[in-house]
């Protein structure tokens, strides 16, 4: 009896507590970690770079940064293949890259809401939400996959791969349908009722392991990390050593943007992260103008893949 009191009190805390107070402290406390470390260091920092020496490292890392929100898009159009419905025409990649810009729109929350509306026009509203929502979970795992190789550094890394046990066909079913259970912000936008009776009614996953939907996502993560190298090596030459462990910080530091939804696009907790985790093993100053100049550089891409769909957009409020 005590032990059952003790329980419901502490789904009663559960309730009450503020999650997104949380996040919008830690997003908060990681945007002052950047600006302080930025201005601490503002001396030593030069942003200038001679163009016809390094300019090809920023355009090719623009192309990989281009080339991980295409990959995006087609991980998004196999995990929506995965739970049955198939898409003959590339429709669907190209509407993902078009509104791939929404998720800097403060909230977090409307480029998945602009996907969801177009996979239901198209499907049902089972298939449109839970590919949707389980997008993230895909580019987790895919990140953390890449994360695992610290485990030369670490045994301790051989735990981020454990989120892939649960990508099968019998365990997605109970994750999903726990999600639905949650009350959330895109719930309430979206104004959805329970739709867990239908739930096995209308998703016919297709295979046990989503494996092209996985890869697809782990390339994106690689991509964008590739993209972040180039920018890096113009101002600080790295070593192999120094390559992997610099992929698993990113991977890491991305993937704590990534589920820190405060943070339009991962901004500033991404930053902060990685100056945190890398520590002095890499110069600062190369680090801090890297990110800076990888961020202007990344979302200009995301920028430019979603201009058309930008000004669709202002002529319909025109």
């Amino acid at each position: 009896m005590r032990f059952n009191l003790s329980n419901q009190l502490y789904w009663k805390f559960l309730k009450k507590f503020k999650f997104g107070v949380l996040k919008s402290t830690f997003f908060i406390s990681s945007l002052l970690y950047f600006c302080i470390y930025f201005f601490y260091n503002i001396d030593q920092i030069s942003f200038d770079i001679n163009l016809e020496k390094n300019g090809i490292n920023l355009f090719l890392s623009f192309l990989f940064c281009v080339l991980s929100i295409y990959l995006n898009a087609y991980a998004w159009k196999y995990i929506v293949k995965w739970f049955g419905k198939e898409f003959k025409s590339n429709n669907l990649v190209s509407f993902y890259v078009l509104t791939n810009i929404l998720k800097y729109v403060p909230g977090g929350i409307w480029h998945f809401v602009e996907r969801f509306n177009f996979i239901k026009k198209i499907s049902n509203p089972q298939i449109a939400l839970y590919s949707t929502l389980i997008e993230p979970y895909f580019m987790l795992s895919g990140s953390f996959l890449l994360a695992s190789l610290g485990l030369i550094f670490s045994p301790l890394y051989f735990f981020l791969i454990f989120p892939l046990v649960f990508l099968n066909r019998k365990l997605i079913y109970l994750i999903l349908k726990r999600i639905v259970s949650l009350k959330g912000k895109v719930f309430d936008v979206l104004r959805l009722q329970n739709l867990n009776d239908q739930f096995e009614e209308r998703i016919n996953i297709t295979t046990f392991f989503p494996t092209k939907a996985l890869l697809l996502e782990t390339g994106f993560v690689l991509s964008k990390f590739i993209g972040f190298y180039f920018c890096l090596n113009t101002f600080y030459p790295i070593d192999i050593l120094d390559i992997i462990f610099l992929l698993v910080i990113f991977s890491l530091s991305w993937s704590l943007g990534l589920v820190v939804p405060t943070a339009p696009g991962g901004v500033g907790v991404f930053e902060a992260c990685l100056l945190f985790l890398v520590g002095r093993n890499i110069p600062q100053n190369a680090i801090l103008v890297g990110l800076i100049y990888f961020r202007v550089i990344s979302t200009s891409a995301d920028l430019l893949l979603s201009l058309p769909f930008l000004i669709r957009k202002l002529f319909k409020r025109i």
